[in-house]
């Protein structure tokens, strides 16, 4: 069959396996070609397509949970989703989201996912205390800080390539309320977006949308979005009683693919002009329900399709703290002036570096969607130059078209993870799509 990620590029054809228990995927191991787990199939490139691609969907179990630590122990097929269902109601949250709930716990802890708290929390392998990883022998070892540290490490942001991933302890945050009070700042241009992350570093949660065809004085005007979840004595008196109630959202279907001449740098100029004005009209202080502040795309029903056949690419690169706002700024002058649209455009905060190969690096990160075309094609290599002379590294979730060259000029730390890759023989058994163009 053929498999894709998210962004529906490139399509990769291969065996998809779903076995049900430890024995069948063990015995999977046994054949001479490599092999990838997947879970819900949300990081965007190739990360998690091979030519045996494994499904982890059979293995959704919750197993344990303490209420006095927050500590769960589940399956690493239980989406995110799946545990706020579960837990939001008895005031539990996860600790570390990205920009959706559909994506596994195994993935999260493949890709170490950051999300709007980065800065101020860090990623996801902050919060979690071990994970169950099966090796190429098919043997099953416990990962943790104490115990096969080094395993450990390495396989937050190590993109399935040290293991499979059975089963995680992770530890929720609790909450009082399924409300954010949140407070929207409108920013004219880069400068005072990144002059409010400055001010306001001691919010939990902080993410910019970018309008990344912006020009002159316009150039990088954003909305910037703090949030902090809400205590009941702060919601209006009619909530208080039942805080964890929050607007049931319906789901909208998109049921096809948009032409590509749809997104446009006409459409998409308007677009976001419009969408700026909205966003300053509710600058200020207000109370926003968890999904809307945490995961605006998942009421969209197959978003990527917005991008028409063809599909899209998203770049993401992250900067560091000094010369970042230099090398932000040339990024959006080459995105502005080559046309190419982009409406999903996020900018956020990043606290330390932490893992060998773990994405963030203390500074900004710069994530953006592009239709698949030629015109996006031809801008990518720019921006790559730019990130490279800038001293950032790109997102492997995130991933579809990077070099094996753009990754060592980028990210050199991926040297010694492929050496440990090959000593141990993970190599061998473990391969994607994506760590085979890249040379993992």
């Amino acid at each position: 069959m053929e498999l894709s990620g998210w962004g529906r590029y490139p399509r990769i054809k291969g065996q998809l396996h779903e076995p049900r228990d430890e024995a069948a995927l063990a015995a999977l191991l046994q054949a001479d070609t490599p092999v990838i787990a997947r879970g819900l199939g949300r990081s965007y490139g190739d990360s998690a397509v091979a030519a045996q691609t494994v499904s982890m969907r059979h293995f959704d179990r919750m197993i344990d949970f303490d209420p006095d630590s927050g500590q769960l122990v589940a399956e690493a097929g239980v989406s995110l989703a799946g545990i706020i269902d579960a837990f939001l109601p008895r005031g539990w949250f996860p600790s570390v989201t990205p920009g959706t709930k559909f994506v596994t716990l195994g993935g999260a802890i493949a890709a170490d996912v950051h999300g709007k708290n980065h800065h101020s929390e860090g990623a996801f392998s902050a919060f979690t205390d071990w994970f169950d990883l099966m090796g190429a022998d098919g043997r099953v070892i416990r990962c943790s800080r104490d115990a096969n540290a080094e395993l450990f490490a390495n396989t937050f942001g190590g993109m399935g390539l040290t293991g499979i991933i059975l089963r995680a302890a992770i530890r929720l945050r609790r909450i009082e309320s399924g409300w954010i009070r949140q407070t929207m700042i409108p920013a004219r241009n880069l400068d005072e977006a990144l002059e409010a992350f400055d001010e306001t570093m001691d919010a939990t949660y902080c993410v910019a949308w970018i309008d990344c065809l912006g020009t002159g004085d316009n150039l990088g005007r954003s909305l910037v979005m703090t949030g902090e979840h809400a205590r009941p004595d702060e919601l209006p008196p009619e909530r208080r009683a039942r805080p964890f109630d929050t607007p049931r959202h319906r789901d909208i279907p998109f049921p096809f693919d948009l032409p590509g001449f749809v997104l446009n740098p006409y459409t998409v100029r308007a677009f976001n002009a419009l969408y700026y004005r909205m966003g300053a009209r509710k600058a200020g202080d207000g109370l926003v329900d968890w999904d809307s502040y945490f995961y605006p795309l998942d009421a969209v029903q197959h978003w990527n399709r917005l991008y028409g056949r063809r599909g899209f690419m998203q770049f993401q690169c992250a900067l560091p703290l000094e010369g970042g706002d230099t090398g932000l700024r040339r990024l959006l002058e080459a995105i502005a002036r080559s046309g190419a649209a982009s409406f999903l455009a996020v900018l956020k905060r990043f606290g330390p570096q932490t893992g060998p190969v773990s994405f963030p690096m203390e500074g900004y990160t710069l994530a953006l969607d592009f239709p698949m075309n030629r015109r996006s094609l031809a801008l990518m290599p720019e921006l790559d130059r730019i990130t490279i002379e800038h001293g950032g590294r790109l997102y492997l979730a995130k991933d579809s078209r990077m070099s094996r060259e753009t990754l060592r000029q980028t990210d050199p730390r991926w040297s010694e993870f492929t050496r440990m890759r090959h000593e141990a023989g993970l190599d061998r058994r473990f391969a994607s799509a994506q760590s085979q163009r890249l040379g993992l």
